[in-house]
């Protein structure tokens, strides 16, 4: 076995071997898990492991400090010096880095940065997989099949520095999405699950739920485009407002390019964006969606910033009581704007005191309104208002007074998720959910439904 094969010896070992005048050595420990399946029948299963190693070199120059970074995977000792070198290399060849800024001191040091990396396997899925049996035992009673995919992961990351950090976190991440279909496939429907490790999955719950969605559509209705009273679930929700995160970056809203921005210069801080009582935050230490206490910035971007590795984190309220507070900065976007420094979480949770689960929002409902179950195909339409297309998928009901009588057709939909802030009536209560068009990049939510009186549906879409 290699002198260096431990992910916290590579970090030092990289370390010793830079001649820059700053380094970070990121290590990424990773492991994987998977189930998939097909017409209540598992398909595939599997497990893998990987290593990521980014070295990112920092240079001192009379115009400023530039910066190299050089990620490799399978990494071994005898690939460290030449990584290192790559990256020094970068460095001396690139220009002066605009986020430069000193490397972060005065971290202690994790307990566990020595261990052995945490690790996945088959077994996380050991009391899923029966109960998954069940649910397709179920389905095939009922009439409908079942189709889908678990995944679980577990990163550790090593972060170390030539200031002397030596930071561990590690990071599971479990989604379940989960389809059952009609046997003709005329009839479809979508739920999906974000956990930690899929202890807290119910697949005869989901099963049940898909089932009633399935009946729901057995009635068809064909409604034009328009306004309508809708109903968002919590997936739908997430998926707008992770969109609204990533674009709230402080500097962009100071220099005018955002719906953040302030007319005739600034930013909106400060403004009210919607009449209910409404947090939206980000707290590395949230139960159940916990994520990394410090900066893991593998580049430099609008939002990141390698010279902020190791920054510790904290809960950070992107909206208080309905009311613009921060905006995302790192550490040289907070000192061109003025801001504090904010940079961006791994979780993002919306509360406003809501009670009401998304069903007994459906019951409250008067005259007629439509439920999504979610959204996919986002994309960006307008920066200036956030401005926001898509297509509502695998399900969208007809509601009156208070009872869902049938499916109606797909939509595409336009909408900014800061003016649906503005507009929304009611927030029922907040509950984890899986994003379905961000769950690639971004899984810990924790969302209400919200109702909105006059969502825009633009046109009819045929997709399914």
């Amino acid at each position: 076995m290699s002198r260096f094969s431990k992910p916290h010896e590579i970090v030092e070992r990289a370390l010793e071997l830079s001649t820059a005048d700053g380094c970070v050595v990121i290590a990424d420990e990773e492991s994987s898990a998977n189930l998939r399946w097909a017409g209540n029948a598992l398909t595939t299963n599997g497990v893998t492991r990987g290593r990521t190693l980014t070295v990112i070199a920092t240079v001192d120059g009379a115009r400023g400090t530039a910066s190299g970074v050089v990620s490799r995977s399978a990494v071994t000792a005898d690939d460290l010096e030449p990584l290192v070198r790559a990256a020094e290399a970068a460095a001396r060849g690139a220009g002066p880095a605009e986020d430069a800024q000193p490397l972060v001191t005065g971290v202690p040091t994790s307990p566990d940065f020595t261990d052995a990396p945490a690790e996945t396997g088959s077994d996380v899925f050991a009391e899923f997989a029966p109960a998954l049996g069940d649910a397709f035992a179920r389905a095939r009673s009922g009439g409908r099949e079942l189709y889908g995919f678990a995944n679980h992961e577990l990163t550790s990351t090593y972060l170390g520095t030539s200031t002397g950090l030596r930071l561990r976190h590690d990071q599971p991440t479990g989604k379940l999405e989960l389809n059952a279909k009609s046997p003709d496939r005329t009839r479809s429907s979508w739920a999906g699950r974000s956990t930690r490790d899929f202890k807290d999955v119910d697949p005869a719950g989901l099963d049940a739920e898909l089932a009633q969605r399935l009946r729901w559509a057995e009635r068809r209705v064909a409604l034009p485009a328009g306004r309508y009273e809708t109903l968002l679930p919590p997936s739908a929700v997430a998926d707008l407002l992770i969109y609204q995160l990533w674009s709230s970056a402080a500097r962009d809203a100071a220099e005018g390019r955002t719906v953040f921005s302030a007319p005739g210069g600034g930013t909106r801080l400060g403004a009210t964006l919607s009449g209910l009582p409404l947090t939206l935050s980000s707290d590395p230490y949230a139960s159940g969606l916990e994520a990394a206490p410090f900066v893991i910035a593998h580049a430099s971007g609008d939002s990141s910033s390698v010279f902020d590795n190791g920054l510790p984190l904290a809960r950070t309220d992107w909206i208080r009581d309905g009311r613009l507070e921060h905006l995302t900065t790192t550490r040289h976007t907070a000192e061109l704007t003025g801001q504090p420094v904010a940079p961006t979480i791994d979780n993002l949770v919306l509360e406003a005191g809501g009670e009401r689960s998304l069903d007994e929002m459906v019951a409250a409902t008067t005259g007629r309104g439509l439920l999504l179950t979610c959204m996919w195909y986002i994309r960006e339409v307008d920066p200036a208002t956030l401005l926001l297309t898509g297509l509502t998928r695998d399900g969208v009901y007809l509601v009156e007074d208070g009872e869902v009588v049938g499916e109606v057709n797909n939509f595409r939909f336009n909408e900014s998720p800061v003016d649906l802030l503005s507009r929304a009536t009611e927030a029922g209560r907040t509950e984890k959910t899986l994003p379905r068009e961000w769950s690639d990049w971004f899984t810990r939510a924790a969302m209400p439904a919200l109702r909105i009186p006059d969502f825009n549906m633009s046109s009819v879409s045929p997709g399914v």
